[in-house]
């Protein structure tokens, strides 16, 4: 290599030398900076809210089904409206009832 092109490099790395160490600092303090801000939402809340929002669904449901058997269903025992809710639970083209959903019928058919 030549000196003029060794210059020449050196000189054209001055100039973009500082773009690329705010290049790299961007790329390590951006997903750390939005991390802590809370702006990504990561894959397990994700899957944790959906969840909890399908349980909320099939509840609704639940406790819709389960009035239309029982018309007062609050002034049923802790015991009968388990039972009730665990009966309702059951979803379409399931066998058993999710635990989580009967759960949380039972506390709709409470109020």
């Amino acid at each position: 290599m030549s000196t003029t092109t060794m210059q020449t490099a050196t000189a054209r790395w001055q100039t973009i030398k500082p773009k690329a160490i705010y290049l790299v600092i961007g790329l390590i303090a951006g997903p750390l900076v939005t991390s802590v801000a809370g702006l990504q939402v990561l894959s397990g809340t994700a899957r944790e809210q959906t969840r909890a929002g399908v349980v909320e669904l099939q509840a609704v449901i639940c406790a819709a089904q389960a009035r239309t058997e029982v018309a007062d269903t609050s002034k049923l025992e802790w015991t009968a409206r388990t039972d009730l809710a665990k009966k309702w639970a059951v979803m379409p083209g399931a066998t058993t009832a999710d635990p989580a959903v009967a759960s949380t019928c039972a506390g709709k058919l409470a109020s």
